[in-house]
């Protein structure tokens, strides 16, 4: 093909076609055989030997020629070259690199080849966030509950009490509930209503709702008896099943009637007051007219004989008082809490100790918080359990694998490319069971509180949030397995992979 090229060339000297510098005005320059010339495009090239030169030219001129070609310009050739090649490498191996495209394709080849596994994986991470959302769930719903419930009945109750010091006989009370205690907290802004109660000492005398002692009759133990001033009931929300409670009027004759609680009134058959029933404290006849139940804040007088403090003053002596009940407008706890010391003993107020809701709002907060820490450490036990059955059975798919990541490693696949295939896999594990067990975990909310007619409340950021955290945790997981796939060699894996 040479030999045939150079026959059809024109006869003109090929050397001067490449217009050196030495050629004579209005003629193509000539060049000396093997003398690097300039070409059209700016690099430097070695010029042909003419054809009609011979050997003993060609092997003269070729030292000469490759001793400027090493020192010369011609040179940067393999450089450039070099760069050139790098380049285009380098460009290879970008497109070669996965997508995200591929990425989850393979990924979700790799996650729906072993359904059976899959489902069990993911039934870890089901019932860790199931378990989360249930868990706070149920204690933001139990938290409202009390608190609407301590916001009905706690918010609005004023306990007061004697002061008391330790002594060495005991406790002892340093003050006193004055006897008069309804009038003076009455007048206290704030107070819609108030009573006062103590226990009664009857010594041992028997309780009975018959006259006659009967010694074969089984010996019971004896209901107690409590005095009362006529607001109690309503200070204490007591409700009266039948008849009716006694008043000012009876305290202040010291009338002998009794007011029962319901299960006083059970064990000493006593459940009509129309015929005036009595019941006998030793040989003292007391006339029962009425009944109550459902005591919210003294549910103690459900057992016991209540009678008027007046009564217990005059029969048993009764020589103070316990305690004093009030309830208060909501908010006015603060201004009871400061004058009410005063307003029973004015001249040592610090005999006297006043127990007042907090602010509701403080309530609530502190009953939420003491439930959601317990319930979130059952949740994080559960979400740990799922996240290490993610663990498990990806590097376990890693083992089995091994084979194919030689194959894919072989194929042009990078320790990145791995890595990410099965961090993306467990990562869409663990979101598929985050979502799901978000799901049940609000439909056994819902149940339960529709079970219990409760006011189901779950915070939106907690469901979505509780779905986000199984994907966390699914990839969490995979980190290591990820790592460990990513660093097996093609070599040892086509040998040993299956």
């Amino acid at each position: 093909m040479l030999r045939r090229r150079r026959a059809q060339a024109p006869e003109t000297d090929p050397l001067v076609t490449l217009g050196l510098a030495d050629a004579e005005p209005g003629h193509a320059p000539t060049a000396t055989a093997g003398a690097p010339v300039p070409g059209p495009d700016g690099v430097t090239v070695l010029p042909q030997l003419a054809a009609d030169a011979t050997p003993e030219a060609a092997a003269d001129a070729a030292p000469e020629a490759d001793a400027r070609w090493r020192r010369g310009p011609l040179r940067r050739l393999p450089r450039r070259g070099r760069r050139r090649s790098r380049a285009d490498a380098a460009g290879a191996r970008s497109r070669d690199m996965f997508g995200v495209r591929d990425l989850l394709s393979e990924a979700s080849h790799g996650i729906g080849a072993r359904p059976g596994r899959l489902f069990l994986t993911i039934i870890g991470t089901v019932l860790g966030i199931g378990s989360l959302v249930v868990t706070v769930g149920l204690a933001q719903t139990a938290a409202g509950q009390i608190a609407s419930r301590f916001d009905a009945v706690a918010a609005t109750q004023v306990v007061v009490e004697p002061a008391t010091a330790q002594t060495r006989g005991g406790e002892r009370a340093t003050g006193r509930i004055p006897w008069d205690v309804e009038d003076r907290l009455d007048r206290i802004a704030g107070i819609e209503v108030s009573g006062a109660i103590a226990p009664v000492d009857v010594g041992d005398a028997r309780v009975t709702a018959v006259p006659v002692n009967d010694p074969s009759a089984p010996t019971l133990a004896n209901p107690q008896i409590m005095a009362v001033t006529p607001g109690l009931f309503d200070a204490v929300g007591s409700t009266v099943v039948t008849g009716r409670t006694f008043d000012a009027g009876h305290d202040e004759r010291a009338d002998r009637v009794a007011v029962l609680g319901s299960r006083a009134a059970l064990r000493l058959g006593v459940v009509r007051v129309d015929s005036q029933p009595s019941v006998f404290i030793g040989d003292r006849a007391y006339t029962v007219i009425g009944i109550i139940d459902d005591v919210r804040r003294r549910s103690d007088l459900l057992d016991a004989v209540i009678i008027p403090v007046g009564t217990a003053r005059h029969d048993y002596d009764l020589a103070g008082l316990e305690q004093a009940h009030a309830r208060m407008a909501i908010g006015a706890g603060p201004v009871i809490a400061e004058q009410a010391p005063i307003a029973l003993e004015p001249n040592n107020p610090e005999t006297i100790e006043v127990q007042v809701p907090p602010a509701g709002s403080t309530v609530r907060e502190s009953v939420q918080a003491d439930i959601n820490a317990i319930f979130l450490a059952l949740g994080a036990v559960a979400l740990l359990v799922g996240g290490l059955g993610i663990a498990n059975v990806t590097l376990l798919s890693v083992r089995e694998r091994t084979g194919e990541i030689g194959l894919r490693r072989a194929l042009g696949a990078t320790r990145r490319n791995i890595g990410n295939q099965f961090l993306v896999e467990s990562g869409v594990i663990g979101l598929l069971g985050g979502l799901v067990g978000s799901a049940l975990g609000v439909a056994v909310v819902v149940v339960v509180s529709v079970s219990k007619e409760w006011t189901p409340i779950l915070d939106t950021v907690v469901v979505v949030g509780a779905a986000g955290l199984g994907g966390v945790i699914g990839v969490l997981a995979g980190l290591y397995p990820a790592l460990k796939a990513a660093k097996i060699e093609p070599i040892h894996a086509l040998r040993g992979g299956t």
